[in-house]
């Protein structure tokens, strides 16, 4: 070799140690000075990095796993009602809130289906009446605003011979909350055939 061989020689060595010197030779893990740990200490330091975060995600995933195989034996359960009413709970039982009906008397412990309208009276002062024949057949007299178990009347039409009551529903797949039920003098049958 001649002396202008070992000068590129020379050059290009001088580049690669310039290179590694420049670059680390192993990750740094967090909170650790790079000039008091060796290097053979920086690469145990990330070895022991890495294994903790496979640990920590084993167990997160081992965790899951534990949680869906206790669901499937029927040992949790897990319910969002985004609210609609409890399915687990029974339709027959009545709701803490809700004493029992028996206990009050009168048109308002009588659901709409007990109660049959019997008559309507105008009055152009006072608004119109009208009467009911409940289930313990006796005459109940109704305004408009008045209410009864489930629902409250929301109009009465004389001529017509027609009540609306507003009834309160809990049925999620309904768009509105509640349903107007109508009251007729004379069944709809009957009005027909005359």
């Amino acid at each position: 070799m001649n002396r202008r061989d070992w000068s590129w020689f020379a050059v290009a060595a001088a580049l690669i140690v310039v290179v590694f010197a420049a670059a680390p030779a192993f990750p740094q893990a967090p909170g650790v000075d790079e000039g008091t740990l060796s290097a053979e200490e920086q690469l145990a330091e990330a070895e022991l990095a890495q294994q903790g975060e496979s640990e920590t995600d084993t167990r997160n995933v081992e965790e899951i796993l534990q949680q869906q195989e206790a669901l499937l034996r029927g040992e949790r359960f897990s319910y969002d009602p985004g609210g609609r009413r409890d399915p687990f709970i029974s339709l027959f039982e009545r709701t803490k809130g809700e004493g029992p009906r028996t206990a009050c008397k009168g048109i308002g412990c009588m659901t709409v289906d007990e109660i049959d309208l019997v008559g309507i009276v105008e009055d152009s002062k006072s608004g119109d009446v009208a009467f009911f024949n409940g289930s313990d057949n006796r005459g109940y007299f109704l305004r408009v605003g008045d209410g009864v178990y489930d629902a409250s009347m929301i109009s009465i039409d004389a001529r017509k011979g027609i009540v609306t009551f507003r009834q309160q529903v809990d049925d999620p797949r309904l768009i509105k909350p509640y349903r107007d039920v109508v009251k007729r003098l004379v069944p709809q049958e009957e009005s027909g055939n005359e």
